[in-house]
């Protein structure tokens, strides 16, 4: 059961360790074009990999599939569940209890706890290292909706450390950001389900144009952008209600900031101070520590 809730992507990540050599050359060339390479026809698949047919039935078996049939129709299962509609997910939403407000809270519980079992501490480490590289600037685009998270950070990450850069969500405006990009910089990309070609598409330019490091945060049947990325935070969204949650993506933005500030505290300091120093409206007390944001479902419609 726990198998069948797993992307496939999810499960040979976690099993590497247990592939053979020849297992590990069809997991890599799926994993390459994912999920496109694992709709290959097994014949070309094995071609591709210099594995044979029988072999790669045996690794499907291995990984959770009954036949290779049944391993592509999971991932068509997966191709469609990653274009849900709060229509499609309306269809299908769990029952409620009563007492609305405290049922949905115990969903959002269960959806953080899921977040520190599928986001390892090693990879949140490594994207904070990333971000907190002063040497390195960073730019930040979400879709939509999920936009919002990344004007989140990046308010916040602007008051820690500068080269800090919120590109604008309309496209005209995309080039001189792209242009700006060097290699050793980090691009934050959020896109949820629905997701959003035109990011994919910029992740694609970026990616040839530029070969920056992107970070994508995700969900679990992750944006197409993943094919591009360096980095991939896949965190659980589905609250089993007509509308994605954002809570995971929101406790994971925070974790980032306090982690990022606290890098290099003294620096972030005087910057705090220098920035509050210049501002034309100051900040009341406690203003810079109010709560995050509270954002409606991420659904990118």
């Amino acid at each position: 059961m726990e198998r069948k809730m797993q992307t496939i992507r999810a499960r040979l990540r976690k099993m590497t360790e247990q592939l053979t050599a020849s297992e590990r050359k069809i997991s890599q060339a799926i994993l390459a074009d994912y999920p496109f390479s694992g709709l290959l026809p097994i014949q070309e698949l094995a071609d591709r990999t210099g594995v044979s047919s029988a072999s790669i039935t045996r690794f499907v078996g291995k990984i959770g599939g009954g036949g290779y049939q049944d391993f592509q129709r999971q991932l068509i299962g997966e191709l469609k569940e990653g274009n849900q509609s709060p229509l499609d997910l309306k269809v299908r939403q769990a029952p409620a209890e009563p007492e609305f407000l405290v049922d949905y809270a115990n969903r959002l519980n269960v959806i953080l706890r899921e977040m520190t079992e599928t986001v390892s501490q090693e990879q949140f480490d490594q994207v904070c290292r990333l971000i907190a590289d002063t040497s390195r600037n960073v730019f930040l685009l979400g879709g939509r909706v999920s936009n919002t998270l990344a004007a989140f950070l990046s308010i916040h990450l602007r008051q820690i450390r500068s080269q800090i850069y919120h590109i604008p969500d309309n496209p005209e405006f995309w080039p001189e950001h792209i242009l700006r990009m060097r290699k050793k910089d980090i691009v934050v990309l959020f896109d949820f389900r629905r997701y959003q070609p035109n990011l994919a598409a910029l992740a694609e330019m970026i990616s040839r144009k530029r070969q920056a490091t992107i970070i994508l945060i995700t969900d679990k049947w992750m944006s197409p952008i993943a094919r591009h990325s360096s980095e991939i935070i896949a965190l659980p969204i589905d609250a089993g209600t007509a509308w994605d949650t954002v809570a995971a993506a929101n406790a994971f933005v925070e974790a980032l900031i306090v982690k990022v500030s606290e890098s290099d505290w003294t620096s972030t300091q005087a910057r705090i101070k220098a920035w509050d120093d210049v501002r034309l409206d100051s900040p009341t007390p406690g203003e810079d520590s109010d709560s995050p944001i509270v954002l409606e479902g991420t659904n990118e419609t």
